[in-house]
């Protein structure tokens, strides 16, 4: 059974996604920011494309090969965005 919380969570994953294809980079971060809020407010993880997807520095969605760099290292996909924070995902 999903909260209203977790569907507005995904809703705004899917928002964040659309604003970023048609250029709405601003508008996609805020999407992102009030998303984790809701996650913290509710005490919800946060879904995993959505974990993936976003910058946990500076709230970007990322897009690979636009505004992050994706890279395979030692059993790892290490993601960089562009303010310069990495994350590392196991594979």
């Amino acid at each position: 059974m999903t909260t209203i919380a977790e569907e507005r969570i995904a809703r705004l994953h899917n928002l964040s996604r659309d604003a970023v294809k048609t250029g709405h980079d601003d508008r996609a971060r805020e999407y992102v920011r009030l998303a984790r809020r809701i996650a913290e407010r509710h005490r919800l993880r946060l879904p995993r494309e959505f974990k993936r997807f976003t910058c946990a520095s500076c709230d970007t969605y990322l897009v690979p090969g636009r505004n992050a760099r994706v890279r395979l290292q030692d059993g790892h996909v290490v993601i960089s965005c562009e303010c310069g924070h990495h994350a590392r995902h196991p594979y």
